[in-house]
């Protein structure tokens, strides 16, 4: 999911939302919990349209109420977390995005370990290195994961018919078997249009490449590595390289500007996780069918995903968990794939027909379940850490800085070298 740093604003929302009986603030749908063991109280953060499941959980379940608060950003959705941990007045279910679940798995004592509810019997279910990363150094699972990310690149195949390039999407993904092959199209594309050809270059380059590898800002071992390893280096030089190749459009994700440039055609190309289709779809509902799908230069790589979790406060830790289970099974999340296009993290049906066989017909019929499950088989993990988000924010601020004339590229790295270590102290 996306990346964002909280602003005192949005802390003082949190610390309001903690003191109003865990969930009075932010956006809320449902009545509260009956009292009746089997209702319970839900934190998750926007844009992922978690009401549905919600409904249909309470439709599958008559009789249970879930009272489902929609903090803000999944940053904000963290940052009230830790503060109703302090607080000691938390939620029965709280929805954690993978890169800000380390610092809470690191505080295994605030959470129900899931095992004494179940989660020894049903973990197998689930990629291993998706499972490891919600369980603590003692073994104790705090979190189950509700999807992963993948990787695809999304491309508007109208554009790209204009521009003279192959609109085929196995031709398409020809085009770039390396991001500086991908960059290289980029300027062909703008070399014939005169306009844009990807979005920005931190979140749909640097954010893509750094994602690839084994080793992003922390080693196996958990020990801080970004400012050595070759693998960041690489993809922030990338991202510089596409920031001054002119072939972007210089709208950072997820801004307004990014959202009303999709529906405008203001670029051709996003670098699009399986999660980011349904934004693409909502900002844009008009330019049904011009849209396909083609892989990413590399192959591989995962970018997002998310885990219910438990708090150890909870009052109907029960009820929340069966929530979790219901919803998260194998077969439960291959039809949240079907419904709402979120990627699985069970591989047991990556070979199923609903998945291998679905296509979205927004996206010009692209089998996006084979796409999308075929960028993670080749997917060599690496460690997210507690600050990983952090890190990965200042380094897309670094780049972005770059791309929008208000930084040296020469000096972006140490620039943003510099500033994680403000950040985060080492």
């Amino acid at each position: 999911m996306k990346i964002r740093i909280a602003t005192p604003v949005v802390l003082a929302a949190a610390i309001a939302l903690t003191a109003s009986a865990c969930g009075g603030g932010g956006s809320s749908t449902s009545a509260p919990p009956s009292g009746d063991g089997k209702s319970f109280e839900f934190w998750s953060f926007t844009g992922i349209d978690q009401k549905t499941s919600v409904d249909k959980y309470q439709k599958d379940n008559p009789g249970v109420q879930v009272k489902l608060t929609e903090v803000g950003g999944s940053t904000e959705t963290a940052q009230a977390l830790t503060t109703a941990l302090a607080g000691g007045k938390v939620p029965d279910l709280v929805l954690i995005q993978g890169d800000d679940l380390p610092k809470f798995v690191q505080q295994p004592q605030n959470f129900h370990d899931l095992r004494q509810l179940g989660a020894d019997k049903i973990k197998g279910d689930y990629l291993d290195w998706v499972m490891s990363q919600s369980t603590a150094k003692g073994g104790e699972i705090i979190g189950i994961p509700t999807d992963v990310g993948g990787m695809a690149v999304a491309y508007r195949h109208d554009l790209f018919k204009e521009a003279g390039l192959p609109t085929d999407r196995e031709e398409v993904g020809k085009l770039w078997p390396t991001w500086d092959a991908f960059i290289e199209t980029g300027k062909k594309y703008t070399a014939a249009t005169g306009k844009a050809f990807v979005d920005n270059a931190a979140t749909s380059v640097f954010y893509q490449a750094v994602n690839q590898g084994p080793m992003k800002y922390y080693d196996p071992s958990g020990n801080v590595v970004y400012s050595t390893s070759p693998q960041v280096k690489t993809a922030f030089d990338l991202a510089i390289k596409a920031a001054q190749s002119g072939i972007t459009a210089k709208q950072s994700s997820f801004s307004d500007g990014w959202s009303a440039g999709i529906g405008k055609g203001q670029f051709a190309v996003v670098s699009a996780p399986a999660w980011l289709l349904g934004q693409i779809e909502r900002n844009a509902p008009d330019t049904k069918g011009k849209w396909d799908i083609a892989a990413i230069p590399g192959g591989a790589g995962n970018w997002g995903g998310s885990y219910l979790a438990i708090p150890k406060g909870a009052k109907n830790p029960k009820a929340a968990w069966d929530y979790i289970t219901k919803t998260q099974s194998p077969q439960s999340q291959l039809e949240h794939f079907v419904d709402s296009g979120s990627l699985p993290t069970t591989p047991s049906v990556y070979k199923d027909p609903k998945l291998t066989g679905h296509k979205d017909s927004f996206f010009s019929d692209a089998p996006t379940g084979t796409i999308y499950t075929n960028s993670l088989l080749g997917l060599k993990p690496f460690h997210i850490g507690t600050d990983s988000a952090a890190i990965g924010q200042e380094f897309l601020n670094a780049l972005e800085n770059v791309e929008q004339g208000k930084g040296d590229a020469a000096k972006a790295w140490d620039a943003a070298l510099a500033n994680i270590k403000t950040a985060i102290g080492k």
